[in-house]
């Protein structure tokens, strides 16, 4: 199992191999997770699309948590007894009452490590689970296998080479999709009533988080769609870009949150040092803290709506508390618990949550989300945003 890509929250003085992670994605999240490790210790693992049960933001979260002693127990029996520790872990998780709890296989894994470098391999397309268990086809990657062989968000997935996924959680979808580059893929679909079957090979794919435009005005706009590795720092260098005393708006809308020190380090760029969050491990109370320099005097809008999710909220939650953002859209999430992965006898990870995190102002985000100072939705939500960052009494 290979090692995960450098740092998250880490607790002082955990057992060996431990390390601490925020989980990010929703059940809709296609292709993402995030996790650290220390070269000098084992690796560990962290958060995976599909590894909870979706519900709308603000709904109500357990605070329940699987015991990590029962959950290793479990899997010990079952692997000495010739059957999945994986699945005898994952039922003590689910009888459990954790909802952000889950458990993966090495070959999980392996594509989720992939995921933190904003790189995979597949066929290009995001998927999505309906209340009566279909599965959808929410966006298709431009330039990928499946925009080339014409798959159209909306199409619905009934089956992949001969797997039928209604009724999986989007996870376990995606882990059919996954494979070696260059192996093919049959897709059998569903648009406007008929059904069609397209084959398809995997190719490595590769996403910008971090991407750049300007508005009339000079307005800078810094779409983050995910904190992978390198994206604090592009987030960095867009403000410095960005035209002297000009305004920025911060898109984080549909951002599922990613690497906690990639997150920090977007908060950043527009601050001066001082606390970005805290969060606790079963109790003991840590903080985390911007790096200094950062932009304090240019106008500053972040643009959020119901998918903007955990380190992302833990971004908005730091500008809004500390005065240095106008927030506009929609009520996030409100994912903001921690999760700590631990290996299991059969190699596969167990991730529990231990605790959650709160912003600067001691808000928590579990279960309430952040709600914005202005309210805007849908396309006008730019447009709002703009008009902010030009009105009277906006500035520093």
């Amino acid at each position: 199992m290979p090692g995960l890509p450098a740092f998250c929250l880490r607790p002082r003085g955990p057992r060996r191999g431990a390390v601490l992670t925020l989980v990010f994605l929703t059940s809709v999240a296609a292709a993402a997770s995030t996790g650290c490790w220390v070269p000098e210790e084992p690796p560990a693992l962290v958060a995976r699309a599909g590894g909870a049960a979706a519900a709308g933001p603000g709904a109500p979260r357990s605070a329940s948590t699987a015991d990590r002693e029962a959950v290793a127990r479990a899997a010990a029996e079952a692997v000495a007894e010739g059957k999945s520790g994986k699945k005898a872990a994952q039922e003590v998780v689910s009888r459990s009452g954790d909802r952000w709890g889950t458990v993966y296989d090495q070959d999980e894994y392996e594509a989720f490590a992939e995921d933190l470098d904003g790189r995979w391999t597949g066929v290009g397309l995001w998927a999505e689970r309906g209340r009566d268990g279909r599965i959808e086809i929410d966006k298709v990657q431009p330039d990928s296998p499946a925009a080339r062989a014409g798959l159209r968000a909306g199409d619905r997935l009934l089956s992949v080479d001969g797997h039928h996924v209604t009724g999986l959680v989007v996870g376990d979808v995606v882990s059919l999709l996954r494979g070696e580059a260059g192996t093919p893929v049959v897709l059998g679909l569903s648009r406007g009533g008929a059904d069609l079957t397209e084959t398809v090979r995997r190719e490595q794919l590769r996403t910008e988080p971090v991407t750049v435009r300007q508005l009339p005005g000079g307005i800078t706009v810094i779409k983050v769609s995910s904190f992978t590795r390198g994206s604090g720092e592009r987030v960095r260098a867009a403000v410095r870009a960005a035209p002297a005393g000009a305004g920025v708006v911060l898109d984080l809308r549909g951002n599922p949150g990613g690497l906690v020190t990639e997150a920090v380090a977007a908060a950043s760029a527009f601050l001066d040092g001082g606390l970005v969050g805290t969060y606790d491990v079963r109790g003991e109370q840590r903080a985390l803290y911007a790096a200094p320099g950062g932009d304090t005097a240019r106008p500053l809008v972040a643009l959020v709506d119901a998918g903007t999710m955990s380190a992302a909220e833990l971004v908005t939650g730091a500008l809004q508390d500390r005065g240095r953002a106008v927030v506009v859209g929609s009520r996030t999430f409100g994912k903001g618990s921690v999760q700590m992965p631990t290996e299991l006898p059969d190699g596969s990870v167990a991730e529990l949550t231990v605790g959650t995190y709160r912003t600067p102002g001691g808000r928590s985000l579990d279960g309430a989300g952040i709600i914005p100072d202005l309210a805007a939705g849908g396309d006008g939500a730019e447009e709002r945003a703009a008009r902010v960052l030009g009105g009277p009494g906006v500035g520093p």
